[in-house]
């Protein structure tokens, strides 16, 4: 615990940030389980990649570019593994649908498979989206 009005060290490790997160966890919200903890920790890790990375912006920048690298007719089909990501595709998608860009969009998600996802755990985030370019 970091005293009032103290400059808490800064963060050198992966454990370091783990055992932050997991200490600000349980000081705010005493009731989560190990398990909320650790997708918590897990969630951190992941914002942090995405934010060096700047993940979001580069699918932006290929959403944006997409309809002109396929050739009328062409197909296109995007694996997403977090929210973040799907929520961009399918608003991309929707929208060059209704602009014309698009003739034919997926109105559902693909998923894994239960049996998939034994086999392969990660599998269990993620999305398929497809779109069809117009004519």
């Amino acid at each position: 615990m970091i005293a009032a009005g103290l400059k808490p060290p800064p963060i050198t490790t992966t454990r370091e940030l783990c055992r932050r997160v997991r200490e600000a966890l349980t000081a705010t919200r005493r009731h989560l389980s190990q398990d909320e903890i650790e997708a918590s920790i897990r969630r951190t890790f992941q914002a942090l990649r995405i934010a060096v990375n700047d993940e979001f912006s580069a699918l932006e920048t290929f959403l944006r570019h997409l309809p002109a690298c396929l050739k009328p007719g062409g197909r296109v089909a995007i694996l997403t593994f977090h929210s973040g990501e799907d929520r961009r595709v399918k608003q991309a998608f929707q929208s060059g649908r209704r602009d014309g860009v698009y003739s034919a969009i997926a109105d559902n998600v693909g998923r894994a498979s239960a049996e998939e996802v034994r086999a392969n755990p990660r599998a269990s985030s993620a999305k398929l989206r497809w779109a069809v370019r117009a004519p």
